[in-house]
């Protein structure tokens, strides 16, 4: 069947035996994952064992519904407890993935079951670590369980608002059960963040006071209704439904839950007590080695600290050779690559207006450039998607501990849109020159473009993600924008594309010399900002952000970097039966894979087209 321009909704009715198993009950579903030679059933019976331990991805997906409909009303279990539990599942099904008979299965089936093999396997290593938010299939390395960028208290408001709809008194019971759940979530991690307490696991001191002030923000917000209930009465007027259900959110939401916020609260204060501001994770207990794991889950690669650092540094050298000519070109002939892209962030001419205008600004900006890549793509994929996508902007409460933007594909059923979501708390975060690249990264050809495809296969290659090819594809995605003449007419927005580049390549050196090398907060802000030329406002957060994720930052380049040398190696390999949109499809059609299955993948490309 030609799957050209097909749409999600019908690329999801071909996907096969696996995906239609998912309308039986959980019993019939281990049956016949039982039987002899039914891979696809195992994948699928694996993927809801997941989503037993992470209901709201079932919700994000859209896939609670049907037998499954009962973990719309619940939560992840985010006690010591829970984490064992989800140890305990992931070890039963990562001996089921090894011990599943390999002969005789075709190329896609093997690469499934290698990507789960994979994720499962540097989960349970992360997961034998005594602290942190171990991902599973994602990308969130998080030592500390509850900081600026982690924690029930963040996600929450967002995945209620965003992502659970009420279209149903079903839906609204169920919204009512997850909240009445969430004193239980907060205490579960509650628990943990004592437990590192105890062993000497404290965030930095600068990250704690991000931190509690947002959750004094937080706590007076629910003490409004601000949190869940305000958000909710829209959706129940949409959907005719009783107000009740708003009152209902706002007694939870202003008492049970503003009471266990306020203990967490409570807890990281006494964590700042003992504080320090040494930034790396490898100052603290157990530190060297998940840093080590974090690593490995980051880049799916076994390349040590010091190996990441000298390529990162290797990498921003060619980058702003490249930058070199251009600024010389438009009259910036003096100083250093960094110094002179610091004096054209300063020009007036590409500065968006300050406060609401500028707000305003910036999002019509976004569009345009959003339907002026959409009509590029034939000329870069045989095989097309019609991505649903919003643009929103990050919710004021979080700004301040978020980075500049971020973007997600959407539900595997269509129902979710892909979302920009774009950090609005000052417009001095963007210029003119780096607003369009930071667009195609997050939305098309990046984030939300790949997710539209990796929403076309099985279950559970929806549900797992591996961050260097998430974030290498999504800079992959800018560079295609800039081959496809994004910037012909507009060097200026070259320099911003190359600039983003060399900034991954900096994130490379900065992590590693954060976690590995003793680098303090300040030298790691200094290095972005004179050898690079970034924003210090938005480097500020950036460096805190991998203080409390290590490891995370190194992906980008690094994947960007392995898919590129993929390209050249089908290139030499197939000289001129070469095609780019061939290679295109191979790459993005194999799904979100670590790096050794993608080589494996874009073998295979080369091989069939070789023939």
């Amino acid at each position: 069947m030609d799957m050209t321009n097909m749409n999600r909704r019908q690329a999801l009715g071909v996907l096969g035996a696996g995906t239609a198993l998912a309308t039986l009950p959980g019993c019939a579903r281990s049956l016949v994952a039982g039987m002899p030679g039914s891979a696809d059933a195992l994948l699928e019976d694996i993927a809801y064992n997941l989503l037993e331990h992470e209901p709201e991805r079932a919700t994000s997906l859209g896939v609670d519904t049907g037998p499954y409909a009962y973990l719309r009303g619940r939560l992840e279990d985010q006690s010591p407890a829970g984490q064992d539990a989800l140890a305990a599942t992931l070890k039963s099904d990562l001996d089921r993935v090894r011990a599943f008979p390999k002969a005789g299965l075709d190329t896609e089936t093997l690469t499934n079951l290698e990507v789960v093999g994979s994720a499962y396997d540097i989960a349970l290593q992360g997961l034998a670590l005594p602290y942190g938010d171990v991902p599973v299939g994602s990308w969130r390395t998080a030592p500390y369980v509850v900081i600026q960028n982690v924690g029930t208290y963040l996600d929450m408001p967002r995945f209620m608002d965003a992502n659970h709809k009420v279209e149903s008194a079903q839906d609204a019971d169920a919204y009512i059960e997850r909240l009445q759940q969430m004193p239980t979530v907060l205490d579960g991690e509650l628990a943990r963040i004592r437990d590192a307490r105890g062993m000497g696991v404290t965030p930095p001191s600068f990250l704690l006071d991000k931190a509690m002030g947002q959750m004094e923000q937080t706590i007076a917000s629910a003490g409004k209704g601000e949190l869940f209930a305000e958000t909710l009465r829209p959706k129940l007027a949409n959907a005719g439904l009783a107000e009740g259900y708003a009152d209902r959110a706002l007694a939870l939401e202003s008492g049970p839950i503003a009471e266990a916020l306020s203990r967490q609260l409570e807890e990281l204060r006494a964590e700042s007590a003992v504080a320090t501001s040494t930034p790396g994770i490898s100052s603290r207990p157990r530190g060297e080695e998940f840093y080590a794991w974090a690593l490995r889950s980051s880049t799916t690669t076994d390349l040590s600290a010091d190996q990441i650092h000298r390529q990162g540094l290797e990498e921003l050298e060619a980058l702003h050779a490249r930058m070199d000519p251009i600024l010389r070109e438009i009259g910036f002939t003096t100083g250093s690559v960094g110094e002179r892209m610091q004096r054209l962030s300063e020009d007036p001419r590409y500065k968006f207006a300050e406060g609401d205008p500028g707000r305003a600004e910036i999002m019509a900006f976004i569009e345009d450039r959003i339907d002026w890549i959409k009509a590029q793509m034939p000329r870069a994929f045989n095989t097309l998607v019609d991505p649903n996508l919003e643009v929103r902007r990050i919710p004021p409460a979080e700004e301040v501990g978020a980075p500049g933007a971020y973007g997600g594909a959407g539900s595997k059923d269509g129902t979710i849109p892909g979302r920009f979501w774009i950090n609005l708390r000052t417009t001095d975060l963007h210029r003119k020159y780096d607003l369009a690249d930071l667009t195609f990264h997050e939305t098309i050809p990046g984030h939300v473009w790949e997710g539209e495809y990796s929403n076309r296969l099985p279950l559970i290659r929806s549900i797992l993600a591996f961050n260097p090819f998430s974030e290498g594809w999504a800079l992959y995605g800018e560079q295609l924008a800039d081959e496809l003449g994004a910037y012909d007419d507009f060097k200026v927005g070259r320099l911003g594309y190359l600039q983003s580049l060399a900034f991954r390549a900096c994130r490379m050196v900065v992590d590693t010399g954060l976690h590995a090398k003793g680098w303090s907060r300040d030298r790691a802000v200094r290095f972005f900002v004179e050898r690079n030329g970034s924003k210090r406002a938005e480097v500020e957060s950036e460096v805190n952000r991998y203080c409390s994720w290590p490891g995370q930052a190194t992906g980008y380049k690094l994947g960007h970097s392995r898919i590129v040398d993929q390209r050249e190696r089908a290139r030499t390999a197939l000289g001129d039966a070469y095609d780019f949109k061939a290679f295109n499809d191979a790459v993005v059609l194999g799904g979100n894979a670590p790096m050794d299955v993608l080589e494996r993948n874009v073998g295979r490309y080369i091989e069939r087209a070789g023939r």
